[in-house]
Parts: C-alpha cells; sequence; structure tokens
C-alpha cells in the first residue's frame, strides 16, 4: 500500500491510499490508520478484488452471517468510515457492493477483501472524534455524538 496526503487544512486531511494486488484491505486501513494516527473520518474506494468476505447482520439472532465471495468482483462502492474503539484505537465499519462477471452484485459489510489488481481509496479525515460505544438494544458497535 502507498498513501500520501493531497490536502490538509484547518485540521481536517485528505489521504489517497492506493492498495496494490495481495493487500488485504482491512489489515491495510487499519495499519494506515494507526500510522498517522487517524481516529475520524470517511471513506470511499473502488477497485477489485481477488476474493472478499462480506457479513449481513440478522436483526433476529443480533449475529453476522458471512457471505464468502470466492471470485474475482469489481468494487463498484466501497463506503465506510473510521472511527474509534472502546480502547481509543482505529475501527472500521465498512460497506461494499461488489460486482461480478455476469452483472450481479453482492453487498453487505465488509470483513475482508484481498486486492487483485487495485483498490483506489480516498480518506477524508474528520477534525471531530467519531466515538463508537457498544449499544446494548442492537448489540452493535455505534457511533456516538457526544452533545
Amino acid at each position: 500500500m502507498r498513501f500520501r496526503t493531497i490536502h490538509e487544512s484547518h485540521g481536517q486531511r485528505t489521504i489517497v491510499a492506493i492498495l496494490e494486488t495481495g493487500d488485504e484491505v482491512t489489515e491495510s486501513l487499519l495499519r494506515l490508520s494507526r500510522e498517522e494516527n487517524i481516529t475520524a473520518a470517511q471513506i470511499t474506494a473502488i477497485g477489485a478484488f481477488e476474493r472478499a468476505g462480506l457479513r449481513y447482520f440478522d436483526w433476529g439472532s443480533k449475529a453476522y452471517e458471512d457471505i464468502p465471495v470466492r471470485e474475482q468482483v469489481e468494487v463498484a462502492s466501497l463506503l465506510g468510515d473510521i472511527g474509534q474503539d472502546d480502547s481509543g484505537g482505529p475501527a472500521l465499519h465498512i460497506h461494499a457492493v461488489l460486482g461480478r462477471r455476469d452483472g450481479t452484485a453482492v453487498a453487505g459489510h465488509l470483513a475482508t477483501g484481498l486486492v487483485r489488481p487495485t483498490l483506489e481509496v480516498v480518506l477524508i479525515e474528520s477534525p471531530e472524534h467519531l466515538k463508537r460505544r457498544h449499544d446494548p438494544k442492537t448489540g452493535l458497535s455505534l457511533i456516538q455524538i457526544e452533545t
């Protein structure tokens, strides 16, 4: 993974990261977040995966169900954010829409993605922290806005 800050103003940065064949997207973004001390950012990306792991949150069981993607797919849309976990470290929350060869798509919460040949990521850092906390009603780690 290569990355560079392309804009910085008033506590907000825009960082472009280019992931290459063999890079795992969640590991790469967590490493970038730690190296650059990113605690709050929006993520957008396009590119392609050799394979991926998506998840679907089942409301009834309050648990994620795995959706394995074992084929080359286009990353038609990847959106998400970086917040903070309970220990103050980076926490990713990313959703992806992946296009198959036949034009159908599969979508869900991104667990893993093995890049091939590239993934072009834009991170827009927020000057205000996005803190995630465990929500007992849903069982999820959700952004909590301090008022």
